[in-house]
């Protein structure tokens, strides 16, 4: 095995990204060295790339970037007992701490403590990756890459989807990012009735209806609330699933929401946001759930068992992959907002 690898760092505190030859990280007496055969971009890896607020006051470069992944165990600790060289893997980014309330009373994703790989520490945008033992996952080794990189993200979507049932229900899913998209299949597999799908980009609407979605409306130029509230007589949708941030999408939603309904909020907001609580959510009695993460670990089961089982074809979503060395382009085209999920390879595929 060589002594340096190929990473993409977040060198200084400013835009951009930079690839270079750096030390192959050490393996602890409980980590895992994975060999990176993919890794796909996050929102939050453009965020640092872009060196937007929240970036500067989280991130500390040098450091690699990237946290979505999958590959081959390369070496393990001393103690680690439950993978072994060889076995095909991803990795749950969210590493806690093991000890506070939350991670004693079956929270773990939300550790008082939490770091998180590729922005607390070194990431996953480099040909090879260390990791605590208890934040891999195993996969089927018959996954190809490309899927297997992006279970964790794909996590985020069915968390959101479902914070409760949508068997028979009817959803409206605000933005179609990838994991709004993810968030689509879900409900369709799911057995929403109606999916209404919402968004700025004309191209990532056209995926939205390819991954299920019985109408898609342009955010700003077509009539949202009005067109939703025609197609549900009038009684607006079950479930809305807020997935862009953006306070204009949030508002919508809560239009939107029926009296009784619910609301899942993945998206962050840049700031604060000023909201008609006592008329959109208070009387009218809705129920809100904010998502982080993934459960550690059920989400994981029903990825994969998703997955595996083909109720779920999230092939639609990846529109393009890239090796490392096009990190810059591939982000620019990231910031376009004309792909949907970017899939890395540390060297030409």
């Amino acid at each position: 095995m060589p002594n340096t690898m190929k990473a993409v760092l977040k060198s200084a505190p400013k835009p951009g990204a930079d690839l270079k030859q750096v030390a192959i990280p050490e393996v602890g007496p409980t980590d895992v060295l994975i060999r990176v055969r993919a890794t796909s971009i996050c929102g939050t890896d453009l965020h640092i790339y872009e060196w937007n607020d929240w970036a500067k006051n989280r991130i500390k470069p040098p450091q690699i970037m990237g946290h979505e992944m999958t590959g081959l165990v390369e070496k393990v600790g001393e103690r680690v007992t439950s993978v072994k060289e060889g076995d095909s893997v991803s990795v749950e980014t969210h590493i806690p701490c093991g000890f506070c309330y939350q991670c004693r009373t079956g929270r773990s994703e939300v550790c008082q403590n939490l770091k998180i790989l590729g922005v607390d520490r070194d990431g996953a945008f480099a040909e090879f990756v260390s990791i605590p033992e208890i934040d891999v996952w195993k996969n089927d080794p018959k996954m190809t890459p490309e899927i297997a990189t992006i279970q964790e993200n794909l996590g985020n979507a069915i968390d959101t989807v479902l914070a409760e049932d949508v068997a028979g229900k009817t959803v409206a899913v605000m933005g179609c990012g990838p994991v709004g998209l993810f968030a689509i299949g879900i409900a369709r597999a799911c057995g929403a009735t109606a999916i209404f799908a919402t968004d700025v980009n004309r191209y990532r609407l056209e995926i939205a209806r390819k991954m299920g979605a019985n109408a898609v409306l342009h955010a700003v130029e077509d009539k949202v609330v009005e067109s939703v509230m025609e197609e549900t007589k009038g009684d607006g949708v079950d479930v809305v699933l807020e997935m862009s941030g953006n306070v204009n999408a949030l508002k919508q939603g809560v239009q939107l929401i029926t009296s009784g309904g619910r609301v899942s909020l993945l998206g962050l907001f840049n700031g604060d946001v000023t909201l008609d609580l006592n008329e959109g959510i208070i009387m009218k009695g809705v129920r809100v759930y904010g998502i982080t993460g993934r459960r550690m670990f059920s989400t994981w089961y029903k990825a994969a068992r998703f997955l595996e089982s083909h109720l779920l074809d999230i092939s639609p979503v990846i529109t393009h992959q890239f090796s490392l060395d096009d990190i810059n382009e591939a982000m620019e085209l990231m910031k376009s907002g004309n792909c949907g999920k970017i899939v890395f390879f540390p060297n030409s595929k």
